[in-house]
């Protein structure tokens, strides 16, 4: 794969509903402060760092709701589907605790490779993220996604994407905070932005 591109990734807002629950594919709604907040804070960036007024967002309500105000102010929005979350399968919105431990220790096992609730595996999200990768504009993309999809883009910028290696769920990168901000490592760091969060 080519060098990454100079991506500035947030992740959506905090939706509302969430706690407790697997969260994946399932619509969830968000606070339209919280929207204005961080489409605001994507504006103060692209004037900052002097880039372009596209934002590719997931469909994703909570992400979509972003790219939807920044368009009523000029800007481009472009959504893509290969920016979704795992998909989680009949997982999906169930609270974690009704999930069960031994279904949720099965997929820890085997984390790379196991359908959690019959959906995606890992391996499929950093497939998704590769994709993405390999035909954005890489000229300061700004985009709105998801946690795991930023776990997994994280994942590829520490592994310099070696494909021969496969997460374990204890390797798997933590999801940067709601509205908050993840860079390529190359770039300023998500802590000393003013603003975004």
């Amino acid at each position: 794969m080519k060098p990454l591109p100079d991506l500035a990734v947030w992740r959506h807002p905090r939706p509302i509903g969430a706690e407790g629950r697997c969260v994946g594919r399932i619509d969830l709604a968000v606070d339209p402060r919280r929207v204005r907040r961080l489409a605001r804070c994507l504006e103060r960036t692209a004037r900052r760092e002097a880039r372009p007024r596209v934002v590719f967002t997931s469909p994703a309500t909570r992400c979509r709701a972003v790219g939807r105000w920044l368009r009523r102010r000029g800007w481009v929005h472009r959504v893509d589907a290969r920016l979704q979350e795992a998909d989680f399968g009949r997982w999906d919105g169930r609270r974690w605790d009704a999930i069960g431990r031994l279904a949720i220790e099965a997929w820890v096992r085997e984390f790379a490779t196991h359908r959690p609730g019959g959906g995606e595996t890992v391996g499929d999200v950093l497939e998704r993220c590769r994709s993405f990768l390999s035909t954005v504009d890489p000229v300061g993309a700004l985009v709105v996604t998801h946690g795991g999809w930023i776990s997994a883009l994280e994942w590829i910028a520490a592994t310099s994407d070696d494909l021969s290696r496969l997460p374990a769920a204890v390797d798997w990168p933590r999801a940067v905070g709601y509205g908050r901000r993840w860079q390529s490592p190359r770039a300023v760091s998500a802590d000393r932005i003013p603003g975004c969060g």
